[in-house]
């Protein structure tokens, strides 16, 4: 015990430790950062070195006007190093991409670019740096999701933008959550992983791959369901339901009142 604590009382005993605290510190941050590179590493490990030189071709025939050369930013368009291939598959796979004019938000619109072409500019922009990948059939495969979990986390993380029945929703200055009705499992789990517009990014830390396919499991399911209950009116709640409420029966009293009238006369 004399020993022990002589060691402890030696003056370079609180170098070796900060030393040690440094070393493992050093040692835990690699790992994470080399699990993390290859997780966003994946949708590159498909992509041939002609994917990504036919990829170039069309960024700077189509893109680099707004994003730069080396897609680095321009005053028109943010830097895509580093936004991965889900971000160019999204933006570019729902027709948001090219924009056919400025505004508030890029909106829904056909395609400019076919399948081999987005993923060749998907090639691209994932080998200017790491970012989230373009998610495997395995990831938004919905035949072993749970729609009832999906569901929670849909209410919990998206509801409030979305709308509880996913129809979508005005935000602030002209921009707006768009209605999930008809996107693609696919689509759905990138603007997930990558946050386009105005949405949050949920990475695996906030909301889990098996959360993301319950989720998607749910959305796919209500949209195949319909609306059980009759006209959905929107699916926009108390607000449409209150005002079809307000004028049809204002418009049987009013009726009902011309009837009357009539029939004293």
């Amino acid at each position: 015990m004399k020993s022990l604590a002589q060691r402890r009382r030696h003056p370079l005993a609180a170098v070796a430790l900060i030393l040690l605290a440094l070393l493992i510190t050093g040692t835990v941050y690699a790992a994470a950062s080399s699990a993390n590179t290859a997780q966003a590493s994946q949708s590159r490990e498909s992509y041939t070195a002609e994917d990504v030189d036919n990829g170039e071709k069309l960024f700077l025939a189509n893109c680099a006007s707004c994003h730069g050369m080396g897609a680095k930013g321009s005053p028109s368009g943010p830097s895509l190093v580093g936004v991965g291939a889900a971000s160019v598959d999204f933006q570019v796979g729902t027709g948001r991409m090219p924009m056919a004019m400025q505004g508030p938000q890029a909106q829904k619109k056909p395609a400019q670019f076919d399948e081999e072409q987005t993923r060749q500019l998907a090639a691209y922009v994932a080998s200017l740096g790491s970012g989230p990948a373009v998610p495997s059939e395995e990831q938004v495969d919905t035949a072993d999701g749970d729609a009832a979990k999906g569901g929670e986390v849909f209410r919990v993380n998206c509801a409030m933008c979305h709308n509880a029945a996913a129809a979508g929703g005005a935000l602030t200055r002209g921009k707006f959550a768009p209605a999930l009705e008809g996107v693609s499992e696919k689509h759905i789990y990138e603007a997930m992983v990558t946050g386009p517009q105005n949405m949050p990014v949920f990475n695996d830390s906030n909301i889990s791959p098996e959360e993301k396919k319950n989720l998607i499991t749910f959305l796919k399911t209500i949209e195949t369901q319909g609306s059980p209950g009759g006209a959905d009116l929107g699916s926009l709640g108390p607000v449409s339901e209150g005002l079809f409420a307000w004028v049809a029966g204002l418009g049987i009293i009013i009726a009902f009142t011309i009837w009357l009238t009539s029939r004293s006369s």
